[in-house]
């Protein structure tokens, strides 16, 4: 990692960290079971700024991003799978390395969720942090109350204020 004074350190503290959540959240859900979360993030982070330093022009930091810690999982699964005796059963259920999808596809469900992260980063703070905790997190709307300090009701409101305004913003894009 750069040191923290630097102008790498300020860049991803600004284009990658406010993602890192995100991340995470779609990484468990695209690959339940795999542990090593922490470290394809890590490894991910040093990618992204590697690429920049060779000059690589990121007109998309977030998508780069995610595309790269996506790439580490399964590299990393494949590593074992070669390496192991047992039959590729195991990773296939994962959907891991299905190749169902070709590149339109992929690059219109990167573009979605592109979308769907600015519509979520365009929330008030703490509409933000309530959707997030509920729908992307998956806690309990009384966890979620008991993290914040706040009624039930009001996660229940700004959820739904959440989802509401997520909503037009997708059809204000759509629309034009």
């Amino acid at each position: 990692m750069p040191p923290p004074d630097s102008a790498d350190a300020r860049w991803l503290v600004a284009h990658l960290a406010p993602h890192e959540p995100m991340l995470r959240a779609w990484l468990a859900a695209r690959f339940p079971g795999f542990a090593e979360i922490d470290d394809v993030v890590q490894d991910a982070y040093a990618h992204v700024l590697a690429a920049r330093a060779r000059g690589v022009e990121l007109r998309s930091p977030k998508a780069f991003f995610f595309a790269t810690a996506r790439n580490r999982v399964v590299d990393l699964l494949r590593t074992r799978a070669a390496h192991r005796t047992e039959t590729m059963a195991e990773i296939d259920a994962l959907h891991v390395l299905d190749d169902a999808d070709g590149i339109p596809e992929s690059v219109a469900r990167n573009q979605e969720l592109e979308l769907l992260t600015q519509a979520i980063q365009s929330l008030p703070p703490r509409c933000r942090q309530v959707l997030t905790l509920r729908r992307l997190y998956g806690l309990p709307q009384r966890e979620v109350a008991a993290r914040l300090g706040i009624s039930e009701n009001t996660v229940e409101h700004q959820v739904t204020i959440g989802v509401r305004k997520c909503t037009e913003f997708l059809a204000r894009y759509r629309g034009k």
